[in-house]
């Protein structure tokens, strides 16, 4: 979680061009709202990408997942292209899958 966090806002990084924008983990839920685990958490901007936003042009994923991924891509996506910046920043490489 600490290198997902570093590289900042996954959605501010890859939709507005802004690195580095602070943010705090948000892990992914299942179907039943349960969190897969700390494996499986991008980083978004709080207030703003995560929940909270203070402008309409930032789409909170809180409460909102349905408008925020129409908008910025599935959380899957985000978490996918997270973990491709952590292994090319930090020579780290993530597991895949969802735990049982």
């Amino acid at each position: 979680m600490d290198a997902i966090c570093q590289i900042g806002c996954i959605v501010c990084l890859v939709h507005e061009h802004l690195p580095g924008v602070p943010g705090c983990p948000h892990h992914l839920l299942t179907d039943g709202g349960r969190r897969i685990g700390h494996l499986h958490t991008i980083c978004l901007c709080d207030p703003g990408h995560h929940q909270n936003s203070p402008t309409p042009k930032k789409i909170s994923r809180h409460p909102t997942k349905a408008r925020f991924e129409a908008a910025y891509g599935s959380e899957e996506s985000l978490l996918e292209r997270s973990r491709q910046l952590v292994r090319q920043r930090f020579g780290l490489t993530v597991p895949t899958g969802t735990p049982a």
